[in-house]
């Protein structure tokens, strides 16, 4: 699958309009995080959702899992939560004479981890292995977790009292941040003429199959890059290394997820070859909770904005390929 003729691209750009349609028949007037959703789970990653209560991330979450047939676990995450809570626990079986190992709703396709940043770091960092190879060990043994994968993680960004806030090494697990924001006048008054307050109420159909959604998670890995890009990418990484204002710039985790997830967003747009534009529209959300200024500010809100000013301004002053 190395020549780029053998990615069925328009296919591939069908089938993403059908999820995308389907999705939005519920999550109203957020297009743009909906595509984002859509290819972060293109590329196989995970998204962190940072945004205030009831803007719908739990609804986006379900709906996906909906629309793709797959299976969907919330996990409400609390600071007297265990890691035996999220991955399961073995439980020693007296009829068979041996432990059984009993699955935590971690083993589901689609997985929300709501306000993540209310555990403890040991709760956290026990979805570290499984965020970053779909593979759980217990007690010497392993176990997979089904494809699809993805952890849709959600936090407040605004209340951090009784928080803990993710280390770098979570935070670099993920593949992109975003946010919701709000509904626009006409489509808030449409969601208050549907009157569902909750996700269970939402009826959605399946509409791609998760044999479908694992298959585009192939071909994404085989859609081009030409050098050009490759370079364009890596003089973006280098530009935040160089920041006097970033205490550390974009690690080499980092480049691989902005090439992942440009060329997730190439296939969606029904393209089997990768442009600028993928990338650096890709750049705030993928380098975004990467990085961390020199001189942190107490208000959170304001030093995100400032760090994506900051990668504005590299985009605007790195040429792109002709």
């Amino acid at each position: 699958m190395s020549s780029k003729s053998v990615i069925p691209a328009p296919r591939a750009f069908e089938t993403v309009e059908r999820l995308r349609k389907n999705i939005e028949r519920t999550i109203r007037g957020k297009t743009e995080a909906v595509d984002k959703v859509i290819i972060c789970l293109l590329a196989g990653g995970h998204i962190l959702i940072e945004d205030l209560p009831g803007l719908g991330k739990t609804t986006l979450a379900y709906c996906l899992a909906r629309s793709i047939d797959c299976s969907f676990s919330r996990i409400q995450f609390t600071s007297d939560m265990l890691p035996s809570d999220i991955i399961g626990v073995s439980i020693y079986d007296e009829r068979e004479r041996e432990f059984t190992f009993k699955r935590g709703p971690i083993f589901a396709n689609i997985v929300l981890a709501d306000e993540i940043n209310r555990t403890t770091p040991k709760t956290q960092s026990s979805l570290l292995e499984v965020m970053g190879r779909a593979k759980i060990s217990v007690d010497g043994q392993t176990y997979t977790v089904p494809p699809p994968f993805m952890v849709i993680a959600t936090q407040n960004p605004v209340d951090y009292e009784g928080t803990f806030p993710l280390p770098e090494s979570q935070m670099d697990r993920f593949l992109m941040r975003m946010e919701m924001g709000y509904p626009d006048f006409k489509n808030e008054l449409d969601i208050l003429k549907d009157g569902h307050l909750h996700y269970d109420h939402l009826v959605a159909t399946p509409v791609v199959s998760k044999n479908d959604i694992v298959e585009l998670q192939t071909y994404v890995r085989e859609v081009y890059v030409e050098d050009t890009v490759l370079e364009y990418i890596v003089k973006l990484v280098a530009a935040t290394r160089e920041k006097v204002e970033f205490r550390s710039g974009v690690s080499p985790r980092g480049t691989l997820s902005l090439k992942a997830a440009a060329q997730a967003r190439a296939l969606a747009q029904g393209r089997a070859f990768v442009i600028p534009d993928d990338v650096s529209l890709l750049v705030l959300p993928v380098f975004g909770h990467r990085l961390v200024l020199q001189k942190p500010m107490s208000d959170p809100m304001e030093e995100r904005r400032s760090v994506e000013g900051l990668l504005q301004q590299i985009v605007e002053a790195t040429p792109e390929p002709s």
